[in-house]
């Protein structure tokens, strides 16, 4: 069986310890999924304190990880006794996930609604993430290669790429949008999912448990019937093995009912004329002949309405999904009925109506991911074989009511205008901040052919930029010019900007923001999909874990149980006036950390705010003596 399934063996059916290398344990759940082979006593490597610090090291930087849920817990104070005490609790049975905090916020593209979002506590999300962690590695290798959402290595570009690359010649588009996905996951259905290849009644439970732990809104509790909460770690990936069930039934029966025919018969009325061109040029007619085929030029040389020629593509993106259908309409209207019956009568889930759509393909475009996708019909454009090279193809566009919508915060009365909330911020923040929210719309719409149509942005969100530094630094927008203009150093070559550059002590290289510099030429190259996870896992740990790890206070030199202070930002501790700053202070700011390794007395005087005196007479007292 080899190396990887020997170890395996010794793991999963011998009464040994848990593994200890939390990488290599992935790697051997990740070759068990791939081989399609149930998993065993999954439940007891959640007592393997390697994942969690893993885990640790990997969502502490979330902006959530400071958020509290239900219980103010939240990743301040992560100390390795934590950990201890999350794993005492599994090992007896007595973990309890505790009610997710309920919030709400603006639903995208729906004004006036609100998306409902679950936070749990610290505790609930760290030992989430290592439950992801082994499900992930479990069931990456079985998803199907067009699901794209909320997997390593792909994402919305590997999705419109997908489309891009091998849709072509699609009539019809079938839209479809799964209502309110998350709150409706059934439980029954997502324990009967994980049962079959789980074999684990304790880790089962433990995912029961999660589902079913409820939520408070206004401090009142609230039962989980049905789905999964939005925010959750875990969530995600439950959503998609919960809808695996319906990329397997489109793959497994609507694909093949629905793709037969190697190629389309020639159109009879292309040949026709084909042959009465020739003829006429046997004849020496040359001006007939050249008449008839300026028209044999506007005719497809396939048919189009070809009973024996059908396909049928597929592509999902979390509950978004999309057909791509070429045929008749009658039969799409089936395959939508088909996939709405599926989810339904299988999943329990209902399509939302006025969010499904068939829409022909040449008359009008089709929405996915915030693309409009099109496809191409013009006779005029021919490859170097004379033959019409951009019929059927697909095409990415940028939505124009986008872009109207991004230029909207930068605009007042229909011109540019300074964002004034914005100057109290330095000139550093205030360019970093534009350049940031321009590069990624830029960057996400890097795929449409109209991708110059962004222009206008930039040229508003420039002028919004300009007038914000102007009034800022009570100046012109020409001065600003004359102050911050540079030349930027750009794969495309040297192009004019703006930059702001920070100089810093002690050698180090100065901080520099700069405005512009972003190409908006079409990306043509090809998305190269990379599903080898363990080249994933191989990577190093981050370096949070190896200073919990030492046991060393960074404050007083105390070797201890050690406990981990965040902050939010780093501005949030900077002081304007020239008052002397507290040592915990200037060591973050000093290193540019926004973590500190330190005891527990360190660390509540940081809190409480207590005289930095004791620091020093307690690093007297207690730094080790030197041997």
């Amino acid at each position: 069986m080899g190396e990887v399934a020997q170890v395996f063996e010794i793991i999963w059916n011998g009464e040994v310890r848990v593994m200890q290398n939390a990488e290599a344990l992935l790697e051997i759940i990740h070759e068990r999924g791939k081989r399609g082979l149930p998993l065993e006593r999954l439940y007891r490597h959640l007592f393997n304190p390697e994942l969690y610090l893993r885990a640790y090291g990997k969502i502490y930087r979330n902006d959530g990880a400071l958020t509290p849920g239900t219980t103010g817990e939240t990743v301040d104070g992560m100390s390795l006794s934590k950990i201890q005490v999350i794993i005492d609790a599994l090992r007896y049975e007595r973990y309890r996930w505790t009610p997710v905090r309920r919030v709400y916020i603006d639903k995208k593209g729906a004004p006036g609604k609100r998306r409902p979002l679950g936070l749990p506590s610290w505790s609930d999300k760290l030992l989430q993430e290592v439950i992801r962690s082994l499900l992930e590695a479990y069931y990456e290798p079985q998803f199907s290669s067009q699901s794209h959402g909320f997997r390593p290595g792909r994402g919305c570009h590997s999705a419109l790429a997908e489309i891009y690359e091998s849709w072509r010649g699609t009539t019809w588009f079938v839209e479809g949008d799964i209502s309110q996905c998350f709150d409706r996951l059934d439980h029954s259905i997502v324990h009967s999912i994980l049962a079959e290849k789980i074999h684990d009644n304790r880790f089962l439970r433990l995912i029961d448990g999660l589902l079913q732990a409820g939520y408070l809104e206004d401090w009142r509790y609230h039962e989980t019937l049905s789905g999964a909460p939005q925010g959750g770690i875990l969530s995600p990936l439950l959503s998609n093995i919960y809808l695996d069930r319906l990329d397997s039934y489109i793959e497994t029966e609507l694909l093949p009912a629905h793709n037969h025919g190697n190629q389309r018969t020639t159109h009879r009325p292309y040949m026709r004329m084909w042959r009465s061109i020739a003829r006429l040029e046997q004849k020496g007619h040359r001006e007939q002949a050249g008449k008839l085929r300026r028209e044999l030029q506007r005719l497809p040389s396939r048919d189009p309405d070809d009973p024996r020629f059908r396909r049928l593509r597929y592509v999902r993106y979390a509950d978004d999904w999309l057909l791509g259908f070429s045929g008749p309409r009658r039969e799409a209207e089936e395959i939508k009925a088909q996939v709405g019956s599926f989810l339904r009568d299988h999943l329990k889930l209902e399509l939302s109506e006025p969010k499904t759509l068939i829409t022909h393909a040449r008359s009008e475009p089709a929405r996915f991911l915030g693309y409009e996708l099109v496809v191409h019909h013009n006779d005029t454009k021919r490859d170097r074989r004379g033959h019409r090279s951009i019929n059927g193809q697909i095409g990415l566009k940028v939505p124009m009511d986008v872009v109207r919508a991004k230029r909207k915060p930068y605009l007042r009365r229909g011109k540019p205008a300074a964002r004034l909330e914005r100057v109290h911020d330095s000139d550093f923040r205030i360019v970093a901040q534009y350049q940031a929210e321009y590069r990624g719309i830029a960057e996400y719409y890097q795929l449409a052919y109209n991708r110059h149509r962004l222009g206008l942005l930039r040229y508003v969100t420039e002028r919004s930029l300009t007038k914000t530094l102007g009034h800022k630094n009570k100046i012109s927008v020409t001065k600003v010019w004359r102050r911050y203009k540079a030349t930027l150093q750009t794969p495309t070559g040297p192009r004019k900007g703006l930059r702001v550059t920070i100089e810093r002590d002690n050698g180090r290289k100065p901080l520099v923001a700069h405005w512009g510099g972003v190409s908006l030429a079409r990306r043509t190259t090809r998305v190269v999909l990379n599903d080898e996870l363990p080249a994933i896992w191989r990577k190093p740990p981050a370096e949070l874990v190896k200073r919990l790890r030492t046991g060393t206070c960074e404050l007083c030199e105390s070797r201890s149980d050690v406990e981990v202070h965040h902050i939010r930002r780093l501005k949030d501790i900077q002081t304007r006036d020239q008052a002397p700053q507290p040592e915990w202070v200037t060591h973050m700011l000093t290193h540019h950390r926004k973590t500190l390794i330190v005891c527990r007395d360190c660390h509540e005087n940081i809190h409480t705010g207590r005289s930095q005196q004791q620091y020093s007479r307690k690093r007297t007292l207690e730094s080790p003596v030197p041997g």
